[in-house]
């Protein structure tokens, strides 16, 4: 048999423990909070300097290279900054189970793309060599013809016979020449 004094009890100590914890907890979250805006204003300040960086670098048709840039620090940027979050609010613990289960999904999602991977860098490659560029005649081993256009993952050729054949730019990189015009 439960007393009514005993549970009222429970319910006062479980209150007055909630209400310190809750006191002990706004500093770190008022802490938290302006570490998000200095990130904020941080992160910002630094993908804008990375972009004027990488469009100093690459011309304007290679767009696509500098957003991609722009894109994987912000995503790097920001999951540090997240994890630097946690760590400030109180929650280490979690902070470091969130790293190393990102690394895990990181790994398995990097074998699973790996080809897609090996077609990006090949096409920054190509992309930055001044020897391949659309409207030069190249003879790779997947396809021979004229460069039409080249994107970070595919190149596409018009052959001969006036098709236009796609390749994988990974297999392009591999073996490729330019041939002068006839």
């Amino acid at each position: 048999m439960l007393q009514t004094g005993s549970v009222a009890d429970v319910v006062r100590g479980t209150f007055v423990e909630f209400v310190l914890g809750l006191r002990a907890a706004i500093p770190n979250v008022l802490g938290g909070i302006v570490f998000l805006v200095l990130a904020y204003v941080v992160i910002r300040l630094a993908l804008w300097l990375l972009r004027g960086a990488l469009d100093a670098l690459y011309p304007d048709e290679q767009d696509l290279v500098v957003s991609l840039g722009v894109t994987v620090a912000g995503v790097f940027l920001w999951f540090a900054a997240a994890l630097a979050f946690f760590k400030i609010v109180g929650m280490g613990d979690v902070a470091a189970s969130l790293g190393t289960a990102t690394g895990f999904v990181a790994l398995g999602v990097s074998y699973a793309l790996s080809n897609m991977i090996a077609d990006t860098v090949a096409g920054v490659y190509l992309l930055r060599d001044p020897d391949f560029n659309p409207g030069d005649r190249v003879e790779s081993d997947p396809a021979t013809g004229v460069v039409e256009s080249i994107g970070l993952r595919k190149s596409r050729f018009r052959d001969d016979e006036g098709d236009t054949v796609v390749v994988a730019n990974r297999e392009v990189e591999k073996k490729w020449r330019r041939v002068e015009s006839e």
